[in-house]
């Protein structure tokens, strides 16, 4: 059996097959460095959702949900009150509060009666609904199904007595703040929500 090949090298000699088996050995440890470099050019993203408000809880999800279509490695950590977004009875109730939001169309002491915060919520639901705007259940499934790994503190868990069963399927639990500051520190974006 003959060593050489018909590929020629670069002054015309044909390469023989300990050549070519060099020459892939390079090729294959290229296409290595540059896998890497593509991995290591990710960009990562936290997110600490902290409010449960049903305003507060689309801003961390649209970001999210955003990084993740960038091809981004994107996590958001739930504590506190923003649990409750990632809650699957809760999140279908959370309400808009109309006391001390600056933008909404009415004095506090109107605001803070009996019922405001029903009626802004409504009213904000029902222009999602007429701009097509996605729910938020949409949401969460859309980052998850875009790879976001949307977290549940542990420690919150606890402390509001909820059961790991109690949250969208998909959702991570068991994640304690040490974690999610060892994400935080890796990550080239992080954000308070």
């Amino acid at each position: 059996m003959s060593t050489e090949s018909t590929t020629p090298t670069e002054d015309g000699e044909p390469m023989s097959e300990a050549d070519l088996e060099a020459r892939i050995a390079e090729l294959e440890e290229k296409v290595a460095g540059l896998e890497t470099e593509v991995e290591d050019d990710q960009k990562k993203m936290t997110i600490v959702a902290t409010k449960g408000s049903f305003d507060m809880a689309y801003p961390p999800l649209i970001l999210a949900s955003t990084a993740a279509a960038f091809g981004w490695e994107v996590i958001v950590f739930h504590t506190f009150w923003g649990l409750d977004i990632l809650h699957e009875e809760k999140s279908r109730d959370l309400k808009l509060s109309a006391v001390g939001n600056p933008n909404m169309p009415l004095p506090n002491a109107l605001a803070a009666l009996p019922g405001m915060d029903s009626m802004a919520t409504r009213m904000m639901r029902k222009r999602i609904d007429d701009n097509g705007t996605a729910t938020i259940e949409e949401l969460i499934e859309l980052s998850l199904e875009s790879g976001v790994e949307l977290q549940a503190c542990q420690m919150t868990v606890e402390l509001m007595e909820y059961d790991e069963d109690d949250f969208y399927d998909g959702v991570t639990t068991g994640v304690g703040a040490a974690t999610a500051l060892q994400h935080m520190a890796e990550s080239d974006i992080q954000l308070l929500i």
